[in-house]
């Protein structure tokens, strides 16, 4: 006779609802995505400060070098990251409601990103103004804003909350300063420090202490 299913207990309940409030087992790939991305896009933007000051003085070319070697360093580890969570089985198309949807929510920001890329690409190009391109990130720090509100009403994390709080206000302040340069830059390179980098540390360290407890 096939054996009796296990009646649930009321700490199996308990671990169901905590998964679902929690979203499982945090994701790898979205914590390095972000500490790769502000590490080396906040080490470009301290580089570009240093070629506003004088510090430094390299050929174009090699100027150009350095900045394809920070974006394919930036492509190879987010590659290594989304092909490990793959091989350790962390799908974000599964997993807990609040999971998938806090995986949505950040995959619909990327999504955003694409289009604002275009936009603000393609008119910077036909006006001849850089200044243009320069409210592409304004826009991304406003599109990540809203992404870290949506984990804060999901999670409830505080840090979640400061990131979206100083998401918003890093827009404002870099939309405001695309014709001051140097400002620019400065705001830039904490913000990549301070809310990309950070939280990507944080998420990564939560990854990597829930799969060891797995």
């Amino acid at each position: 006779m096939p054996a009796k299913p296990r009646p649930h207990s009321p700490e199996d309940d308990l671990a169901f609802m905590r998964s679902i409030v929690e979203g499982g087992r945090p994701q790898l790939t979205l914590g390095v995505a972000y500490l790769a991305g502000g590490l080396l896009y906040g080490l470009q933007c301290l580089f570009h400060v240093g070629q506003s000051t004088g510090v430094i003085r390299w050929p174009d070319l090699a100027n150009l070098a350095f900045v394809v070697l920070i974006t394919g360093s930036f492509c190879a580890v987010l590659t290594w990251a989304v092909l490990k969570d793959r091989r350790d089985g962390m799908d974000a198309a599964r997993g807990p409601m609040a999971g998938r949807a806090l995986n949505a929510a950040f995959s619909a920001s990327g999504m955003a990103n694409l289009a604002v890329i275009l936009i603000f690409g393609f008119g910077a190009a036909r006006d001849g103004d850089f200044a243009i391109w320069l409210y592409y990130p304004a826009v991304i720090f406003a599109l990540q804003a809203a992404a870290w509100y949506v984990a804060f009403s999901l999670k409830r994390k505080p840090w979640m909350l400061a990131c979206s709080v100083g998401g918003w206000f890093t827009a404002v302040a870099l939309g405001l300063l695309v014709r001051q340069p140097d400002w620019y830059l400065a705001v830039c390179t904490v913000a990549l420090f301070a809310l990309f980098a950070l939280p990507g540390w944080i998420m990564v360290r939560d990854a990597r202490a829930a799969r060891t407890r797995g």
